[in-house]
């Protein structure tokens, strides 16, 4: 069975691509990233997703890019806005966090003889980060098969799956929901209450419901008690 490194954060989206790769007859290897973002509940997450979806192995790897800055979710001066997205770049974009987190997914994927590397990113429902983009997508694996020693020995060419690339939030889950995901694990929200409860307001929040509501179902994780659906 061919190896592959998944990026797995803990949300939504990522917890689908762990499904799509486990589908597809995968051994799937789940990277978490604990990067600086405003809370830990997303690795609570991820482990739990990670189990529930039998990956082969969990790594959590911490890399502190709360040092650098620059984003609402990494910089406790800077306000998380509610949603909807506005136009530009949002201010909850990490600057170079998905280079990053899939340079990380290439070491640990070159290092345990895996050529295939999982990544939840979408550009639909994206919100204007352009490390959500095919040509980022595209631009890293050419990147990956010129910077390792795997691929210059021909060992293998790396492949950088993006399977949601084209995918509204509310046939993500749909098709989670087909492979068996269980959302009521995953955690979306930006800025959670100190009892691990999701806004419901901020950009993460309101695409996460109204993709439920578009399916007709109702969101099984807990909000906010001011918040109108829960």
């Amino acid at each position: 069975m061919a190896k592959a490194v998944v990026l797995l954060s803990g949300g939504l989206d990522s917890a689908t691509v762990l499904a799509i790769a486990r589908h597809q007859g995968f051994e799937c290897h789940a990277l978490t990233c604990l990067y600086g973002q405003r809370h830990g509940l997303e690795v609570e997450a991820a482990r739990q997703v990670a189990r529930s979806l039998d990956a082969a192995e969990h790594l959590v790897i911490r890399v502190d890019l709360g040092a650098i800055g620059g984003s609402a979710l990494t910089d406790w001066q800077i306000h998380v806005p509610d949603g909807p997205a506005q136009q530009g770049v949002p201010i909850t974009y990490v600057p170079a966090r998905n280079t990053v987190l899939l340079a990380l997914a290439l070491a640990w994927a070159e290092a345990i003889g895996a050529f295939d590397i999982f990544i939840g990113v979408h550009a639909v429902d994206a919100g204007g980060y352009p490390d959500c983009r095919q040509a980022f997508i595209q631009a890293f694996e050419d990147l990956a098969n010129v910077a390792t020693a795997a691929a210059v020995q021909g060992l293998g060419r790396f492949r950088i799956h993006a399977p949601l690339i084209n995918m509204t939030k509310a046939q993500i889950i749909r098709k989670g929901l087909e492979l068996g995901v269980d959302y009521r694990l995953t955690r979306s929200c930006y800025r959670p209450d100190p009892k691990g409860r999701s806004c419901g307001r901020c950009l993460a929040c309101r695409v996460r419901l109204d993709a439920f509501a578009e399916l007709g179902l109702e969101d099984g994780i807990p909000y906010t008690h001011d918040h109108a659906g829960s």
